[in-house]
């Protein structure tokens, strides 16, 4: 099935996202409050993690396997990825909005985030290990590089634990729009 990418743009561009509910239908959702990754000194990561980044055991690419990294997001007992999901991102990797940031060991995928930049916006769609510290590594090398290349804000919607070890924090929907219109009008890529 081909989908609308520019209305799906549109659709993110206004601070909405999509999911699938638990009856694999597809859905646009919001949120009156939006969790970020920091990226300014915000940013934190536990000293544990130091040393595996200090190792070097992990190498960084970005789009070297696609499907393979939206595999991995939705490879879980419940999921908001499904199959149409799945399509949607394909289509919007192929247009140039969707990336995969992967972490690498040797020649097996590690872990990964999926994202869709729009201008200075990188929004985190879903994030996979397969190796412990995969997607950790991944989340500090992406940061890394958003700050690298003047992006204004990493969206990761919703608030967990695992993100809120990094720094994640929450804003108001008000405080999304306004971040998120500045971001729209960078010109940002990976």
């Amino acid at each position: 099935m081909e989908y609308d990418i520019a209305a799906i743009i549109q659709g993110y561009a206004q601070g909405y996202f999509l999911m699938a509910d638990e009856n694999n239908t597809l859905g646009w959702y919001g949120s009156r409050d939006r969790t970020l990754i920091p990226l300014d000194e915000r940013f934190r990561y536990p000293k544990s993690l130091q040393r595996v980044l200090n190792q070097k055991r992990f190498t960084v690419a970005i789009n070297r396997d696609f499907e393979a990294v939206v595999a991995g997001c939705a490879n879980r007992e419940t999921t908001w990825i499904s199959q149409d999901l799945q399509e949607v991102y394909r289509q919007l990797y192929q247009a140039g909005w969707a990336y995969s940031f992967e972490t690498w060991q040797g020649d097996e995928l590690a872990g990964g985030i999926l994202g869709i930049i729009i201008g200075g916006a990188f929004i985190g769609e879903s994030m996979f290990y397969r190796i412990p510290d995969g997607s950790k590594v991944a989340m500090v090398k992406l940061v890394e590089t958003l700050r690298s290349r003047q992006f204004v804000l990493f969206d990761a919607q919703m608030m967990n634990p695992h993100l809120e070890r990094f720094g994640a924090y929450g804003v108001s929907d008000e405080e999304y729009q306004v971040l998120l219109s500045k971001a729209l009008h960078q010109k940002c890529s990976l």
